[in-house]
This record gives C-alpha cells, structure tokens and sequence, in this order.
C-alpha cells in the first residue's frame, strides 16, 4: 500500500496506545467518563489507535448486522464530538483490515479451547448473555482477536475496565509464546491502564451503565431527555422524607456527581447536608441536571454539526483506516517471515 498520504500525522515516536468501542449504540456518559476524556487527553501524550470493532461486534450480533453497521459513523460522531482530533488521532475500522484476521488465525494456534473457557473476561461475557453452552466461536476466540489488533500496531498500551485485565494478560501470554517459538522478539507486550474513575452504574442503579439495559445517558442526548432521565436516577429508597439521613453509598445521583461535579468543596457540603437530613433528592438531581446539561449540551452541538455531513466523517474513517493498514501490514509481514510464510 502506498505510504503517500497527505493527510496522514507526522512520524510520532511516542508510545502507542489502542483503544476502541464495538459499534452497537451510540455511546454514552459510561463511555466519556471510562474512555472518551481520557482519549482527549492521550492524543497530547501517545501515538494513539482508535477501533471501531464492527468485526467484534458480529460475533454476537450476526442476527442484526444493519445495527452495527449504522453504528460505525453513530459512534465515529460520538468521538468527534467529544473532541477526538482525526489529525492526532488515527480512527480506524476493523473490518477494512484483513490483517487482522490473519494474526488472529495465526494466534489460534498458540492458545487452547480451555484456556479460553478459563478467561475471567470470557466467562462473565458469557454469563452476561445467556450463551451457556451455545457460545458462537467467534465470541469464545476473542482474546486472540484482540492480541491481533492489540499487537498490530505494536501497542504498549491499552487503556480497559479492571474487568478486562485478564484480556490483556491472556495478549501477553500469546505474544511470550509467539516470540519463543519463533526465537525472535517480533511482537511486544502490552500493559493495561485503568481509568482513575470506574464504570458508571446505570441510572437504575444496576451495575453497569449499558445500552443493552437501557439505562445510559447518551452523549447526544437532548435537553428534555437528560432532564427525563435524571428524574430516574436511583438514590437512596430509605431516604423518604426530606428530614430523613440519606445514604451515600450505592447512590447514584452522588456517585454521578463525584464523576462530573468539579466543585469538590460544594459536593462535599451537600453530601454532609444529605447524610445528615434535611436534603431532599429533588435537590441532588437538580444539581446533576444542571451539570450534566452544561457538559454536554457543547458535544451534542459538536455532534449535530458533524453530522451535517456523513460523507465526510466516512472519508475521514476511511483514511484513518488506510494509514492503519500501513502499520498492520508491516507488523504482518513481520509475523509471516517469523513463521517462515513468506516464499515469493
């Protein structure tokens, strides 16, 4: 493939990071909060990879294939809007790298059914959705998927949930085994960076925050459905008259607050109040509102503006898309010549 790409970021010797979302839904405050800002921010620090896992995201979506693919640009909006800079950022899609399957046909080899079973990551995403026994092998392979775009494009950093560690231990396993067996240090191991501030609960109050539930606040939101929402967020159900003590643990509103509300010393007077009695929960959510409004009424602009022009967003995928190839290439061939695959 031809390296002459005009729009393509200068040569970064930073380390490199990989990051990336399966496009189901657009995304939402879990998302910004666990990923999204802090991406905002690597983009000063690391050579940073954006995937759209479309791929991925057949493996237990093959019985509605248009929700993925409409998905790509939702969510691709969802990353501009928050202020993810194509010109410092490559955004990518997995599909449009065949590479990546290649290595992950190779990496099938180093890793055994059992000790996929045996993946933490894997079992509770199988539990999750009530696979049992009925576990589509494509699911069942995705840690050897995600070594593949993991070490692609040589990251040495991942950033994931604490739930998802046992994925990158399992990608440093395959990259060990690779390079001992091919008696060369091709790929390079990764480490996992976990976000300071973990998962959101849904506003239900369950513990995940997820589309699949239909309990998120999506970035997009308008004004009349964050106001709706908030109106639903779970607090404290002891808490039954104003003058009643109200809990903090497990609250939903306060642990919102905690992610977002940058008046630390006022959150921690209202905490007081509310542990106290006296605070009623109108008065928590109105502060939330009013929070979550102004944060996100400049990216649902942002996005609005964007997606003015889809034609756009999808160029400016499909070049990001092409300088990955480059670099998934390159790491591909490497893999070949190490495997003695490279005859012509």
């Amino acid at each position: 493939m031809s390296s002459q790409n005009p729009s393509a970021p200068p040569a970064n010797p930073a380390p490199i990071i990989l990051t990336g979302d399966r496009p189901t839904g657009p995304l939402h405050l879990g998302h910004f909060v666990g990923s999204l800002r802090n991406r905002v921010a690597y983009q000063d620090t690391y050579r940073q990879f954006i995937m759209l896992a479309d791929a991925q995201a057949l493996t237990d979506n093959m019985d509605d294939i248009g929700k993925v693919h409409r998905n790509v640009v939702e969510v691709a909006l969802d990353y501009l809007a928050c202020g993810i800079d194509p010109a410092r950022t490559t955004i990518l899609i997995q599909s449009q790298i065949p590479e990546l399957t290649e290595l992950t046909f190779y990496y099938l080899n180093l890793v055994t059914v059992a000790r996929l079973e045996r993946n933490p990551t894997v079992k509770a995403e199988i539990v999750l959705r009530g696979f049992e026994r009925d576990i589509p092998a494509g699911f069942l392979t995705y840690p050897a998927s995600q070594a593949a775009d993991i070490t692609a494009f040589k990251a040495t950093v991942v950033p994931v949930g604490d739930d998802q560690i046992p994925m990158i231990e399992q990608c440093n396993e395959i990259v060990r085994k690779f390079n001992r067996n091919v008696g060369q240090e091709i790929l390079v191991e990764c480490k996992a960076i976990v976000p300071e501030v973990g998962r959101l609960p849904g506003i239900d109050g369950r513990a995940k925050m997820s589309k699949s539930l239909g309990n998120t606040i999506n970035l997009g939101a308008s004004a009349d459905e964050i106001r709706a929402a908030v109106k639903q967020v779970y607090t404290d159900p002891l808490h039954l008259k104003v003058s009643d003590p109200g809990h903090i643990e497990g609250n939903v509103a306060f642990i919102y607050l905690d992610a977002f509300d940058t008046d630390k010393e006022g959150l921690a007077e209202m905490k007081a109040h509310y542990q106290r009695g006296g605070l009623g929960d109108s008065v928590v959510k109105k502060r939330l509102e009013g929070i979550l409004q102004e944060m996100l009424a400049p990216i649902r602009a942002r996005r609005e503006e964007f997606a003015q022009d889809r034609g756009q967003v999808m160029q400016m995928l499909k070049e990001g898309t092409m300088r990955a190839r480059e670099v998934a290439a390159a790491t591909t061939d490497e893999v070949r010549k190490a495997l003695g695959l490279s005859y012509f």
